[in-house]
């Protein structure tokens, strides 16, 4: 009688295991829908990467694609004819990613103060160009511009009545001094934003004579 009476769990303690429980279960099924939307937020990401990475050394048919949806865009914004202040934060954009694909990665100014600089004379060593922005971030910032601009003219509240021809003849100044600018900044570091492989310099070797 006495063990069993000493086996009795008093109420309170009980009553605190329950409530124990109950947030653990509660805890458990309020963390369970987050824990799916990652997972499924996580499986699309590396499923979207793969093909992506699949697409990296078909250069010509991914501009091809890019060319295809730059159409789509326009057409839609014909059609509908508005959404021009889209349009024109798109072009700006896109000059900013021109600028940083003809750019290189490493500043010429501050690689002469530290003693690197582009191959400029002939005896110096052949170092292929490298772009601040490589050419598939470079396409794939362009796709995603203009999918997210496709996208945004199905809302009116972002078709803000502009002038057209005023953004058009702005945007054109625009990309011809800032293209202006980064043509002298070439001449003046003398670097070429294209590389075309590895140069052979000095004299070609003499042709040898056949044996008769």
């Amino acid at each position: 009688m006495e063990s069993a009476a000493t086996a009795v769990v008093p109420p309170a303690a009980a009553a605190t295991t329950a409530t124990a429980t109950d947030d653990n279960l509660q805890s458990s099924d309020s963390s369970s829908p987050a824990d799916a939307v990652n997972r499924l937020i996580h499986a699309f990401s590396q499923r979207q990467q793969h093909l992506l990475d699949k697409t990296v050394p078909h250069v010509l048919y991914r501009w091809i694609a890019c060319l295809c949806v730059v159409l789509i865009y326009f057409v839609r914004v014909y059609f509908v004819e508005g959404f021009y202040i889209i349009t024109y934060a798109i072009g700006i954009y896109l000059l900013n990613l021109i600028i940083a694909f003809l750019s290189p990665q490493e500043d010429p100014e501050a690689s002469l103060t530290s003693g690197g600089s582009l191959p400029t004379r002939r005896s110096d060593e052949y170092r292929p160009f490298v772009r601040r922005l490589p050419e598939f971030k470079f396409w794939l910032s362009i796709i995603r511009a203009f999918i997210i601009g496709f996208m945004m003219t199905f809302f009116e509240v972002f078709d803000v009545p502009v002038f057209w021809p005023i953004l058009l003849f702005y945007w054109v100044m625009l990309f011809f001094l800032t293209m202006r600018k980064q043509i002298q900044h070439m001449i003046k570091y003398r670097y070429v934003p294209f590389s075309f492989g590895k140069k052979q310099y000095g004299k070609k070797p003499a042709p040898t004579e056949s044996s008769e």
